[in-house]
């Protein structure tokens, strides 16, 4: 049934392809923003193919014909996932970055074609890479004026109404004035008028406000111009002000309706703007050029000081991690009491880790859906449990679970790998895997490096011992994270040097957030992955010459003892686990009581290669 239903979305939409007098149309995970996650309103992609993960493009020919006649995009990180959740006699599943939107258009469109986009989904640089593809067998792509998505969606969902909050700057540690007047003395420096900001995050930074606008990320949906003086113009729909909002923004910044935000951009005519086109859309661009501003392209400059956070969102990290460590200790011991029993499956795990956090009395929101899976749904680096998925947590089986919390003082992000005890113990082959990714994970955690460093020139710590086994993960290491903000937050990337999920040229830098996340996935089979949060702190070496810098672990939670081979941990990376569960439990341990208590001492005894 849901097969069809999604054939008939497909059907529908080439119907009025045809009308618009379209050979196709290309549909991304987007919106406005360019955000990675997206509210309901925005979700296409997911309504016309059934794809659930946060990146992926598809592309749509109106004829039906053609073979392929339909192409749906994703990385490696949703190879398996895609397949379960999109009809593959409807489309083809293209991995990226193997193939791109644009090749695979110069290959498959039809000579001639007019492929449609919507100019307020994608940024300038597909819409120069397309257009070249297409031109070379004298093909088009035409910007869209009304998607023709929602012409088809008739039950689209209207954008969030919700009121944006005030972030309060006990959390913030820094006030809205003083980042917007470091950011006046930077257009100054930089020669700009202005600069438009969209994303979100950056919006949300700037002005040290808060929202509900889409699930799991607390922003709000708007838009802002910011003037060399530091004043800004905040474009924001009616519903969302208040007089608390209008209070705290005080009168540098004039709130304007939503609707206004084009007509500004035209009103910048013969001004110097800059704009970063990995979260300004090409419509912002084609209005800002077809006014006659003079357009430089540069990098978010509310990106980089976001990423670095002061002393104030640190202890909030530091409070949130504690906080957050104590409700996922408390999960996991009754995880190793209920799974054994054979009567919990992904959702129920996954509602009461959820209910854990609850419980805490400061949850918002969780930081994004949380991955559960077992066995084989566990090797879905993105697994998304539903009711067709949910699978029992078998005993004798591995259960992976990433998860997090979104706090007024920090956003978490952990995952733990666990083993439900049940007849036999864990094979070999677990044992050896879950123990190189703890190998590499503990690499990663006691790295030591100059100023300078990029995360690329890191990724290999994490990966090296699963490489001396012949194993590797198609994802990145690390990703920033933000103050109750978006739970995957830029530039900073531990990762590949190249690659749809590649490493950025940004330098790590005291102050900044990142994840550190080794894993492991055996199709149909299990998956493993080890998750803390890291921060990036000066280090002191004794005769050092010049800055050096290493990490603080902040995520607080015991790690599964009982899928770890401890003949192949050396004495430093056992030295490590030790020294690393003292402080789980210095900090996790005051926070329970009772069962909870006796468990977390038993998961946090120091271990030996006699007494492991």
């Amino acid at each position: 049934m849901l097969m069809k239903t999604h054939e008939a979305r497909l059907d529908a939409l080439r119907k009025e392809l045809e009308q618009q007098g379209l050979d196709g149309f290309v549909v991304p995970i987007s919106d406005e923003h360019m955000s990675e996650y997206v509210g309901a309103y925005a979700q296409r992609l997911a309504w016309l193919t059934g794809f659930g993960g946060s990146a992926g493009t598809a592309v749509v020919l109106t004829d039906p014909a053609r073979d392929p006649a339909a192409a749906m995009f994703v990385d490696g990180r949703y190879t398996l996932q895609v397949r379960d959740q999109v009809d593959g006699a409807l489309w083809s599943y293209e991995s990226v970055p193997e193939t791109s939107v644009a090749k695979w258009l110069g290959e498959h469109a039809p000579e001639g074609a007019r492929i449609g986009y919507d100019p307020w989904l994608h940024g300038k640089r597909f819409v120069k890479a397309a257009q070249d593809a297409l031109a070379e067998k004298g093909g088009e792509l035409v910007a869209v004026t009304s998607n023709p998505v929602d012409a088809v969606w008739s039950d689209r969902p209207e954008p969030s109404p919700a009121a944006a909050l005030v972030h309060d700057e006990s959390h913030a540690g820094r006030s809205s004035a003083e980042k917007r007047e470091e950011l006046g003395k930077w257009l100054d420096i930089e020669k700009l008028d202005a600069t438009v900001i969209c994303a979100l995050d950056s919006l949300a930074w700037l002005f040290n406000i808060r929202g509900s606008d889409i699930e799991r990320t607390p922003v709000v949906l708007a838009n802002a111009i910011v003037h060399s003086g530091g004043e800004a113009d905040l474009f924001i729909a009616d519903e969302k002000v208040t007089p608390e909002l209008r209070a705290h923004l005080g009168n540098a910044v004039k709130v304007r309706p939503a609707g206004e935000f084009t007509d500004a951009l035209a009103a910048l005519a013969g001004k110097r703007v800059s704009a970063d086109p990995e979260s300004c859309v090409s419509a912002v661009f084609s209005r800002l050029e077809d006014a006659g501003a003079q357009v430089v392209e540069k990098a978010d400059p509310c990106a980089l000081p976001k990423a670095i956070k002061n002393e104030a969102e640190q202890a909030g990290h530091r409070a949130a991690q504690a906080r957050d460590g104590a409700a996922l200790s408390r999960f996991l011991n009754w995880l190793s009491v209920e799974g054994p029993k054979g009567g919990v499956d992904e959702l129920a795990a996954a509602d009461r880790l959820q209910a854990f956090r609850e419980a805490t009395g400061s949850l918002r929101d969780l930081s994004f859906d949380t991955i559960s899976g077992s066995g084989p749904n566990g090797a879905i680096v993105h697994y998304r449990v539903s009711e067709e998925t949910n699978r029992a947590l078998d005993p004798g089986s591995v259960f992976l679970v990433d998860s997090g919390g979104q706090y007024p003082d920090g956003t978490t992000d952990v995952t733990r790998t666990v083993w439900i005890a049940g007849t036999e113990g864990p094979s070999v082959e677990m044992k050896d895997r879950f123990t190189r990714v703890l190998k590499g994970h503990i690499a990663l955690a006691e790295a030591v490096f100059p100023k300078g460093t990029r995360g690329s020139q890191l990724d290999v710590l994490a990966r090296q011992h699963l490489w001396q086994g012949g194993v590797d993960y198609a994802h990145g290491t690390g990703h920033g994270v933000g103050s109750f903000l978006s739970v995957h937050e830029g530039p900073q990337r531990i990762a590949k040097s190249s690659g749809a999920q590649g490493g950025t040229e940004q330098e790590l830098l005291a102050g900044m957030i990142l994840s550190n996340e080794p894993g492991y996935y055996k199709t149909g089979g299990y998956g493993i992955r080890i998750e803390n949060l890291l921060l990036v702190e000066p280090r002191s070496i004794e005769g050092a010459e010049g800055e050096w810098f290493g990490f603080e672990t902040l995520t607080l939670a015991p790690i599964e003892r009982a899928l770890v081979d401890w003949s192949i941990m050396t004495p430093r990376e056992t030295a490590w686990w030790n020294a690393y569960h003292a402080r789980v439990l210095e900090v996790i341990g005051p926070q329970l009581e009772g069962e909870s208590l006796a468990w977390l001492e038993a998961q946090c005894a120091p271990v030996s290669a006699a007494n492991p």
